[in-house]
C-alpha cells in the first residue's frame, strides 16, 4: 500500500510538523562545541539535538507522521534498529502491530527494545537490500503498510521538520550538515529548505558512499553490503523518493571515515552529549568543512547508546527515555 504527499514541496513539511505536534520533542539547539584550532576563528557551529528526541533520535519524526496519516492497523518495516523504536513506541497506544525487519549485524539490544515495546522482529542473514525486500514481501502477504525507514513520502516530509525547526531557530544559519543513510533526513532537509538560500551538505560514512557514486552516475547505483561503525548508516542504495528529492536540492556530500566519525563521537561525549557513533557523522562532516562552511547546524541525529537502550527496556513508555 502506499501513499502520496498531500501536499507538493514544503507544504508538505508545514503538514507534517502540524500533524506530529505533541508527539515529538521539538529539540534544542546546542551552543557550539570548543572545536581545538577554532577557538579564534570566529567559526560557529550548533548541534541539532535529535539524540534527545522521544525515541532516542529523528526517527520518531517520520514515523509518526506516516503513522497518524494513514490510520494503518499493521505495518511492516525495514529498519536497522531505530525506526523500529520509532513505530514500535507509536504503535502500541494506538493498537497498530507492527513487525520490524532487521539485517544481519543488526544491534540486538535495539531489536530487544522493539520486541519489549510490542513489535514483532524477523532478522534476515544478507544486507539492507535483502531486508527491505523481505519487508516488501511480509507487507503483501499481511496486507500491511509498508513504512520504509527512509523511501515514503510521509516519512520524508516528517524527517523535514528537524531542518524547520533549525531554520525557525536559528535563520542566520548558513550550511546544514545531515548525516546520510537511507537519506530520508536528508531527503526531507531538501524538501523544508528547497527554495531558501541555505547550504545542505550530506555526510556519508566512507564505506557507504550510495548517494555520492549515484550523484556522480546520473542515476541510483546499489552498493554492495558494507561495514561502518556507523551500523544506521548502511543502506545500499538510494530510494525512488529520496533520490530526486536530493539530486535536485542538495549542494555537496561529503564522505567521512570511520576514525573521523569516531574522532566527532568522542569530542561530542567529552562534552555531555552521548551520541551514538551514526548520530556523530553529521559533526564528522561539519569539521572536515571547517569555517568555510560559516554558520552550520549539525544534525546529532540518534542517541540510542546501550545506557538508554537497556533504561528502555526497563521502562518502555517513559517519555524522558528512548
Amino acid at each position: 500500500m502506499t501513499t502520496t504527499l498531500l501536499s507538493p514541496g514544503p507544504a508538505a513539511v508545514e503538514e507534517a510538523a502540524g500533524r506530529i505536534a505533541g508527539r515529538v520533542l521539538r529539540t534544542p539547539l546546542l551552543a557550539g562545541l570548543p572545536v581545538p584550532g577554532k577557538r579564534r576563528s570566529g567559526w560557529r557551529l550548533r548541534l541539532k539535538a535529535e539524540h534527545l528526541q522521544y525515541g532516542g533520535s529523528f526517527k520518531l519524526r517520520g514515523a509518526a507522521n506516516a503513522v497518524l496519516a494513514l490510520g494503518a492497523r499493521r505495518i511492516v518495516t525495514g529498519s536497522s534498529g531505530n525506526h523500529g523504536i520509532a513505530l514500535a513506541r507509536l504503535a502500541a497506544p494506538l493498537g497498530v502491530e507492527v513487525t520490524v525487519v532487521l539485517a544481519a549485524g543488526a544491534d540486538p539490544a535495539k531489536a530487544a527494545l522493539i520486541r519489549t515495546l510490542g513489535g514483532r522482529t524477523v532478522q534476515v542473514p544478507g544486507g539492507v537490500a535483502e531486508r527491505e525486500s523481505r519487508a516488501r514481501e511480509l507487507a503483501e502477504l499481511t496486507n500491511a503498510h509498508l513504512v520504509p525507514s527512509s523511501d515514503h513520502e510521509l516519512v520524508v516530509a516528517g524527517q523535514g521538520t528537524v531542518a524547520r525547526e533549525i531554520l525557525e531557530d536559528a535563520p542566520e544559519t548558513t550550511t546544514l550538515c545531515v548525516p546520510v543513510g537511507g537519506g530520508g533526513l536528508l531527503a526531507g532537509t531538501c524538501l523544508a529548505a528547497r527554495d531558501l538560500a541555505v547550504r545542505i551538505v550530506g555526510v556519508e560514512p566512507a564505506a557507504t558512499p550510495r548517494y555520492g557514486r549515484s550523484l556522480a552516475a546520473g542515476r541510483p547505483v546499489r552498493l554492495a553490503p558494507s561495514d561502518t561503525v556507523a551500523d544506521g548508516l548502511r543502506a545500499q542504495e538510494p530510494g525512488a523518493v529520496t533520490y530526486p528529492l536530493v539530486r535536485d536540492r542538495v549542494d555537496d556530500l561529503v564522505a567521512v571515515t570511520d576514525s573521523a566519525i569516531l574522532a566527532a563521537l568522542r569530542l561530542l561525549r567529552g562534552h555531555g552529549v552521548e551520541a551514538e557513533p551514526s548520530g556523530a557523522v553529521a559533526l564528522a562532516g561539519a569539521l572536515r568543512l571547517g569555517r568555510d562552511g560559516g554558520r552550520v547546524v549539525a544534525v546529532v541525529s540518534g542517541g540510542n547508546t546501550a545506557a538508554p537502550l537497556r533504561a528502555a527496556t526497563t521502562y518502555p513508555h517513559r517519555e524522558d527515555l528512548p
